[in-house]
């Protein structure tokens, strides 16, 4: 059985965040905040223990909270986004500092440090990343020296700086990455313990409202029940084991984030008008700063919702699914924003629109829970494996489900999405049989192209359960069946065209193809019946434009 809260609960949550947004953080306050870059500790209690219980959500029913799942962590993380991703980022860091005692800890362990969440609405902060090691958590250089009396373990002396904390100067409870003579292993340290301390607040691009600093322990001795799950050398599997979940939440981020700053932009062209008509009513404006921007963003919760469900089922820790969502998420979030800067023109850049903030918030979400360029390389080498052990066949065969798909659900999309993964089989079968995946850089963009092809296979059949009435009744409603189809036939044939454009690009550019060969890779991957999918390409994106402005353009 599925994990996770039901339906009017979560909505409940959501009103009430949207409620507490608009009494406690307007864009007044959020402006001034952003200006003076400043933490809103109490803001952040609040919102986390008593007057909003947001930290419940994360925790367990056992040890106090509400017991929600991936999926609805991934709807209020949204929520919170859509508000201000430094606030966000407050809360976020104590579900991540907690993450280690969640999936490591004893069962003592969770009751405490889980019940202090629920009870008393502690702030925690997660200690790993490192000045020098950055997100390569296996060169952290933090050390855990085992204090002995008569013959046992009975502490550890713990040594090390970490760098980028969030919360690190606000934080009342750590957990603390350091090497152990068994290997990485978590401990937990708490804020008044002698020899922890932080540093100055970042002075930093974006979320401004999140408090990021060092943190340093020097001599900090920690009892040995601070030892998460009480085994040394468990540390990086513990954090291995959280990236799938904490990953979707910032996909969530981007995908907040995203959002807002689109709609902040449409309800502007409705108003803005030239030369006799609105902005709304111009292709050169909505075709190119609001439809593509809407159609990624939905591409990218299409495939947070999978992986949530997924996550909630238990089927695995989705590492690889993880940093899809995140990619497609986060990269649609941040050229949302961009855009709207775009379409604000000369309003957009200052400081007084929201969408200047937004972007500068918004791009942190690229860097953080891994950049853009760890996930790239996450997701190539996981489905280069698949690859390879399906003698390439791998994506031969979801292609296949989607041609069923379509036989279901033609204006799906999923027809053109199955042209994506055909191509997508063959790009990396050229690039197993020329070696090229010793290049790093195709390997990488090899990343890129199985996000977006994932993407859009994951919208196809959202839209496809959509029209079937079968989405978690959790889900976002903003469009309706035929539009969502809409919008995934649009990303299907961006998906497909991507696919053969940059896998003929980079094949070619890499030496692994002979001139000769060109015509006949083409074929292979099926560009021609790529290059055919775009008809009515413009057709349906002036049909997204009109689901986009259906409620705030009567023109």
């Amino acid at each position: 059985m599925a994990r996770g809260l039901d339906n009017e609960t979560l909505q409940l949550i959501l009103q009430s965040l949207r409620e507490f947004a608009k009494e406690r953080l307007p864009d007044e306050v959020l402006l001034d905040l952003d200006h003076k870059d400043e933490f809103p500790d109490e803001l952040v209690r609040d919102m986390g223990s008593g007057e909003l219980g947001i930290q419940l959500l994360f925790v367990p029913e056992e040890y106090g909270g509400m017991g929600g799942g991936a999926f609805d962590v991934y709807r209020v993380c949204e929520a919170m986004a859509r508000v201000d991703v430094g606030v966000a980022t407050g809360v976020l860091a104590t579900f991540l500092g907690s993450d280690p005692i969640v999936f490591g800890g004893t069962e003592a362990q969770k009751k405490k440090w889980l019940g202090k969440i629920a009870d008393d609405g502690v702030l925690m902060a997660y200690g790993a990343t490192e000045p020098q090691a950055g997100s390569d958590l296996a060169s952290l250089k933090s050390t855990a020296t085992p204090v002995e009396r008569d013959g046992q373990v009975v502490g550890y002396t713990l040594n090390g700086n970490k760098q980028w904390i969030s919360n690190g100067g606000y934080a009342d409870v750590y957990t603390f990455l350091a090497n152990a003579p068994a290997g990485p292993t978590w401990f937990v340290v708490e804020r008044d313990a002698e020899g922890l301390s932080h540093g100055s607040p970042e002075d930093k691009h974006g979320i401004r409202l999140s408090n990021t600093s060092t943190v340093t322990c020097e001599d900090v001795y920690v009892d040995i029940d601070q030892l998460i799950g009480g085994v040394e050398g468990q540390g990086l599997a513990q954090a291995q084991l959280v990236f799938g979940y904490t990953r979707l939440m910032v996909a969530a981020f981007g995908l907040g984030a995203g959002w807002a700053a689109l709609d902040r932009a449409i309800a502007y062209s409705v108003e803005r008008v030239q030369k006799g008509s609105p902005l709304s009513r111009k292709q050169g404006y909505t075709h190119k700063l609001i439809v593509p921007h809407a159609v990624r963003l939905e591409a990218g919760r299409a495939y947070i919702e999978e992986t949530a469900e997924r996550i909630d089922r238990e089927d695995g820790n989705l590492n690889t699914e993880g940093a899809i969502a995140k990619y497609l998420s986060t990269e649609a979030g941040d050229a949302a924003a961009e855009a709207a800067i775009q379409a604000l023109g000369g309003y957009g850049y200052t400081r007084e629109y929201m969408v200047e903030k937004i972007k500068r918030d918004v791009r942190i979400t690229r860097i953080y829970e891994g950049t853009s360029e760890i996930m790239e390389m996450t997701i190539a080498r996981d489905r280069w494996q698949h690859h390879l052990k399906t003698r390439g066949q791998h994506y031969h065969g979801i292609a296949k489900e989607l041609e069923a798909l379509a036989a279901k659900h033609p204006d799906s999309g999923a027809a053109t999405a199955a042209l994506a993964h055909h191509c997508l089989a063959e790009v990396l079968e050229q690039a197993r049989t020329a070696r090229l995946t010793r290049e790093q850089h195709v390997l990488f963009r090899i990343g890129a192209l199985v996000a977006q092809v994932e993407g859009a296979g994951a919208l196809c059949r959202r839209a496809a359960r959509r029209v079937e009435a079968t989405l978690d009744e959790r889900t976002d409603t903003r469009f309706t069946p035929k539009d969502l189809c809409t919008i995934a036939r649009v990303n299907a044939r961006e998906a497909a065209q991507q696919c053969a454009d940059e896998g003929l690009r980079w094949i070619t550019g890499a030496g692994g193809l002979e001139s000769t060969d060109l015509a006949s890779f083409a074929s292979r991957i099926g560009l021609r019946a790529i290059h055919q999918s775009q008809a009515g390409l413009l057709a349906d994106m002036t049909a997204v434009r009109d689901a986009l402005y259906a409620d705030s353009d009567d023109s």
